[in-house]
């Protein structure tokens, strides 16, 4: 069977199975609807954990990015495993003994205060809608590439499937489709990594061929090569960073600060059956994590020696099918500068923005070119950084199974975390807004659909926003993980482990740190793009990073606060102190 029948039967058969679990394991109560009624085992829980934190950012971009960006984009990988282990170790536990449902339940019960519990759930809504959106787009971009039907299409597809298995199983049903996607999707990943490792080193372990010598006979490492390529075609060296020591260390404490704080992923602590299961569905949730995050670095690389070689100096009739395929959606585009006919690949944008299909023409020889296209500058060829893992097995040339596989497997990376966001946002406005603000007398079964037609309501939402994406969904990676950062972290962090932070510190912490985030990332991305720069940044520190900055705002104003406020009363106080016991817990505590 060809790629294209082979993907329409993985994906088909993958859909099947996570639509059966969600029957299968529908929530019959909130307690089924929010946590799974508490009573998932570790280990699938860690699988589930992992599927939700690996989305198509962790699955399509990392490696990406890495790939492109070299040494500098390690602080992805930093950023992001750094985070988990800060959660896992600093929050969830406690947060699991703490047993009640959502993150603002949390902020809303301990600070004694419903501002708190409600600009929790704006801070949660604005990060998980940010995230969402670009999952969206991501499925409908991969069933566009690889089944020939529209981007809108593809968004309206991977709806149905959210749909049936969020709103049906809620958080129970959920888990359960994610322990299969997680299979699905780290299959997906590792299987083209040893081939390609295979191809280009001889070495089956991706992570061990990343440092092994080049089997062309050079005589070369992998990173040598690499080096020497990009320097011939003007590019830095592979393994030079180009960014700033202190801005280096802020993107990473932001994204570490944001993950921690990411309210999808702290929502899994609460279905497992006791404390000790948190801590131990956190550490197999780390082992199932790093069999992706090691393997990224490796796949970056193999990815951009094969985009060279196959690529770099080819006449444009000669280049693979893969090329043209990515270029008729607007991923991959030429525009031939010199009249060769040869595709020249080197440093700097070949247009003034990436290729779209509005104002776009044919070249002589079939390139795609802009009407408006810049001609400043040599290289002819933009590729979206995106669409490297998708493209690795084609540019490979891979058996067209491994082809459906890796279709199969960024499908199920999206939706996992789409699902988990939504259920997220479903949660917040029914339990946190409904039943314990603005209609305390709900009951449960008022309750649980209320829930479902919020999750209703926020896949159409989602899929508005994957079909009719904002110009800056590309930008607002960093503004999420900022948001997190300033608000969510300081708040919890704050309330596990100072008894004296009351309800006046933390609602102002929050609203300082959400404040100064916003509008630092927002002036350098949409309203001075031009003055965005490392002259122009404060102490050196890029928007990416800024959200380390509103964290430690937060935590400034949030402490002087309520330094000169009263402290919480003496309930709150045994609160805390009952949290932070860590022995003899071992039911879960519902309010």
């Amino acid at each position: 069977m060809d790629a294209q029948t082979l993907t329409y039967l993985f994906v088909a058969v993958s859909f099947a199975l996570y639509i059966g679990i969600a029957v299968w394991s529908r929530a019959g109560s909130t307690g089924d609807f929010y946590v799974a009624g508490g009573g998932v085992h570790p280990v699938a829980n860690g699988m589930a954990t992992a599927a939700d934190w690996m989305s198509a950012a962790s699955f399509i971009s990392m490696a990406g990015i890495i790939a492109f960006l070299g040494y500098d984009g390690a602080v992805y990988l930093m950023g992001w495993t750094g985070g988990y282990v800060l959660l896992a170790m600093l929050l969830a536990p406690y947060l699991r003994k703490f047993g009640e449902f959502t993150v603002p339940d949390f902020i809303g019960t301990r600070y004694y205060s419903n501002t708190a519990r409600v600009v929790a759930v704006v801070s949660l809504i604005v990060i998980s809608f940010t995230y969402v959106a670009g999952q969206m787009r991501g499925v409908g971009i991969v069933f566009s590439h690889f089944l020939g039907v529209p981007i809108d299409w593809g968004v309206a597809i991977g709806m149905l499937v959210v749909f049936f298995y969020a709103v049906l199983g809620g958080m129970k049903g959920i888990t359960y489709t994610q322990v299969a996607q997680y299979c699905v999707l780290i299959f997906a990943y590792l299987v083209p990594a040893i081939f390609i490792s295979l191809l280009i080193t001889g070495v089956p372990v991706p992570q061990l061929g990343l440092g092994a010598t080049v089997a062309d006979g050079s005589g070369l490492a992998v990173l040598e090569k690499l080096d020497r390529t990009l320097v011939d075609l003007g590019f830095a060296p592979y393994t030079q960073g180009g960014k700033s020591t202190i801005d280096v260390f802020a993107i990473t404490m932001a994204l570490m600060l944001g993950t921690a704080g990411l309210p999808h992923v702290i929502v899994r602590f609460f279905t497992v059956p006791k404390v000790s299961d948190a801590r131990r569905s956190a550490g197999w949730a780390l082992l199932f994590i790093a069999l992706l995050y090691t393997t990224a670095p490796a796949v970056g690389a193999f990815a951009r020696l094969n985009f060279i070689d196959t690529v770099h100096d080819r006449a444009y009739g000669e280049v693979a099918d893969w090329f043209h395929n990515w270029e008729d959606v607007g991923l991959i585009g030429w525009r031939d500068k010199n009249g060769d006919g040869r595709i020249q690949y080197g440093p700097g944008m070949p247009f003034e923005g990436k290729p779209e299909f509005a104002g776009e023409a044919r070249g002589v020889d079939g390139q795609r070119m802009l009407l408006n296209a810049a001609r400043e500058g040599t290289n002819e060829v933009y590729v979206d950084r995106d669409i490297m893992v998708l493209a690795n097995p084609e540019i490979a040339m891979l058996p067209p199974w491994v082809i459906a596989l890796v279709a199969a497997g960024s499908l199920a990376a999206a939706l996992s975390t789409a699902a988990g966001l939504l259920l997220v946002i479903s949660a917040s406005v029914s339990h946190d807004l409904l039943k314990k603000t603005f209609a305390r007398g709900l009951s449960d079964r008022q309750e649980l659909l209320a829930a479902r037609i919020a999750a209703a309501s926020a896949i159409a939402i989602a899929g508005y926003l994957g079909v009719n994406p904002p110009g800056f969904v590309a930008q607002v990676v960093a503004f999420a993980f900022g948001l997190a950062a300033a608000s969510l972290f300081p708040a919890i962090l704050l309330g596990i482990f100072s008894l004296r932070m009351n309800r006046e510190g933390a609602v102002a912490g929050m609203i300082a740190g959400l404040g100064f985030t916003f509008g630092y990332i927002a002036w350098f991305k949409f309203y001075a793009p031009h003055m965005n720069g490392p002259d122009a940044w404060w102490f050196g520190i890029s928007p990416e990073g800024i959200g380390a900055l509103g964290a430690a705002l937060n935590f400034a104003v949030a402490l002087t606060v309520s330094h000169f406020t009263a402290a919480p009363p003496a309930s709150v106080v045994a609160l805390v102190e009952d949290i932070r016991v860590p022995a003899g817990v071992s039911t879960p505590h519902m309010h």
